[in-house]
């Protein structure tokens, strides 16, 4: 049995967890989150490193974690280099899920990829980069924003989704000239993934979580050999500021096997 760490600024980290967890459920899950800096968004990129450093350097070694996940996509953009030089386990980060958008749209006879996700992975040359590299070839549309990221938020603190909010921001991709298939670029969007749909119903929805269970599951049969007999155990939640909204949000994570929200100081 693999101790396995999920960690993002805020609750984006659960899609991923669904995805990996559903793989490999035979382990011990620790799920934190920075709710203290959120959102990483807001961080400049200096500030960004030394927070994860400070938090992953000594959470991992207390609790003898034997995977990281970085399920954020501004950390893994700033983060993983620095992380793997400081930590002796292996680190997973993730990207926006253009090559599967592509592989989905060829497959189909389509040639239109949405990508949805914040300003700063919009504008990032990493994520030019990825259009280059799997899809030259389509017409590549793309929304930055920051608003979903804390309407996810709020959905698991248990506030309705305001359906005409979402509306607004999706309003450039509504009509007969929407995206195929849409990547969800920001692990807070799969947590909107029905109300997306409701406002694209012609778009496929792609994220990257499938593919960071895969890459997880080949390190740890490199590493580790774990029974799937053995019982499932509550995973455990944790954050670095305990506030009444943390709380909420913890419920959330409560229905998903994780036990009580406790506080992690560095």
């Amino acid at each position: 049995m693999a101790n396995i760490l999920i960690f993002d600024s805020g609750m984006g980290g659960l899609s991923v967890y669904r995805e990996v967890h559903r793989t490999l459920p035979a382990h011990q899950y620790f799920y934190l989150f920075d709710n203290a800096c959120f959102p990483y968004g807001e961080l400049g990129e200096t500030r960004l490193v030394e927070r994860v450093l400070e938090l992953l350097t000594t959470f991992v070694p207390r609790h003898g974690i034997d995977i990281v996940i970085i399920a954020c996509n501004t950390a893994s953009t700033h983060v993983l280099p620095a992380l793997r030089q400081c930590l002796s386990v292996p680190v997973v980060g993730v990207v926006p899920a253009i090559k599967p958008a592509a592989v989905y749209c060829r497959a189909h006879g389509l040639d239109h990829i949405g990508l949805l996700a914040t300003p700063g992975t919009v504008s990032r040359n990493y994520t030019a980069e990825l259009v280059q590299s799997f899809a030259a070839d389509m017409r590549v549309s793309m929304l930055g924003t920051t608003e979903l990221v804390k309407m996810a938020e709020d959905k698991l603190a248990g506030q309705p989704v305001d359906m005409a909010r979402l509306s607004r921001i999706l309003a450039p991709w509504r009509g007969e000239d929407g995206p195929s298939a849409l990547v969800l670029g920001c692990t807070h969007f799969p947590l909107l993934a029905e109300e997306l749909a409701r406002c694209l119903p012609t778009a496929q929805l792609v994220d990257s979580g499938e593919a960071i269970a895969r890459r997880v599951a080949s390190l740890l049969l490199q590493s580790i050999r774990a029974s799937g007999d053995e019982p499932c155990p509550a995973g455990r939640l944790y954050c670095t500021r305990l506030t009444e909204k943390a709380q909420a949000q913890g419920r959330a994570f409560a229905q998903e096997g994780f036990g009580g929200l406790e506080a992690f100081v560095p």
